[in-house]
């Protein structure tokens, strides 16, 4: 094992009461001991993920889980290199994932880790279209939206990670897609390079009646609800819905950055579930994944070939990670925000 090394971590402090920001973590700095465990490995980070779902465990009140205990490593998904290892499996070089934090050096026990083959993909597709995000998207769907083709799906964040690709494999079953974005350029890449059917900037709308109106004008009527940002497009949207309809609740960002225990909006459409006796779902990726050979079966191909396309930031700056976690509440990028560690 490399001797001397100094480990770099981000620690979640402080709860935010409103967005959140630097002020809610510390930098700090420990030595790393040069003694590995039985089967512990030593990952050199490379890439860190910044998602949506962090901002929900700094909620006050349980979600799926406890809350994200103060004082403590924000975990995160990751993707290094092997630089040290007691377990013959893993090899110095190695390329792998692992579920540890928003930090430079994880140690991790070998049970704890994904090997990643860089011939068959980019490393950094494991945070994203090989990963959560893309089994959010597949089992999401496929199994809680139970996608039938010639079916009409709407997509609420669809220039996002997981919406972008629910656009996608809802295109390759069949099915119609209108999809919501928050900014004429993001719409116009949707329609332009993912040819969803109709693409609909929802900021140029002062109210969910306004939106509601335009969608009616517009003949739309929806089979499956990918929603992952809630708020005023659910409002205008869920009236709209078939009988039967599937609505699949995979994010509410329009809620996250705000007071996280007292939401904004309440719920304003349980008739239409009545009326049309749909169902409506929550889903989690974690649902899913023990699954993930299913979705590798079947996406992985898609993802060598270039038939699917897949959207990702990168940026550079451990040092301004919280900086990165706030931006995704006012993004203008596309896709799957990773940050890269500087070597």
């Amino acid at each position: 094992m490399p001797k001397s090394l100094v480990n770099q971590k981000w620690l979640y402090t402080q709860r935010p009461s409103g967005e959140v920001g630097p002020e809610h973590y510390r930098l700090v700095e420990e030595d790393l001991a040069e003694h590995l465990a039985e089967n512990e490995v030593l990952v050199a980070n490379r890439y860190i993920s910044v998602d949506p779902y962090m901002r929900i465990q700094q909620s006050e009140s349980e979600s799926w889980e406890a809350p994200h205990p103060l004082n403590q490593l924000q975990q995160a998904g990751v993707v290094g290199q092997v630089i040290a290892s007691s377990n013959k499996h893993f090899a110095t070089g190695d390329w792998v994932a692992a579920y540890t934090g928003w930090e430079k050096f994880s140690r991790v026990h070998a049970n704890d880790l994904e090997k990643l083959d860089p011939e068959k993909a980019p490393v950094t597709t494991a945070l994203g279209v090989l990963g959560m995000p893309g089994r959010t998207a597949w089992f999401g769907l496929m199994e809680a939206g139970r996608l039938q083709p010639g079916d009409t799906v709407v997509v609420s964040g669809a220039a996002g990670a997981v919406g972008s690709l629910v656009a996608q494999f809802a295109q390759r079953a069949g099915c119609k897609v209108i999809a919501f974005a928050g900014s004429p350029e993001k719409c116009r890449w949707l329609e332009e390079s993912l040819k969803v059917d109709q693409a609909i900037d929802y900021t140029a709308f002062n109210d969910y009646q306004a939106l509601h109106h335009f969608l009616k004008t517009q003949g739309v009527s929806v089979d499956i609800y990918f929603d992952n940002v809630g708020g005023m497009i659910s409002d205008a949207v869920i009236p709209l819905i078939n009988r039967r309809a599937r609505i699949i609740i995979c994010g509410q960002m329009s809620q996250y950055n705000g007071k996280l225990d007292e939401v904004e909006m309440g719920p304003r459409f349980l008739h239409h579930m009545l009326y049309q006796r749909a169902t409506i779902q929550g889903i989690l990726a974690r649902d899913y994944a023990h699954r993930m050979d299913e979705m590798m079966a079947k996406v992985a191909p898609w993802v060598k070939d270039g038939s699917i396309i897949f959207e990702e930031a990168i940026e550079e700056g451990f040092n301004r990670l919280p900086n990165h976690l706030a931006s995704l509440f006012s993004r203008t990028t596309r896709g799957k925000l990773i940050v890269k560690i500087e070597e």
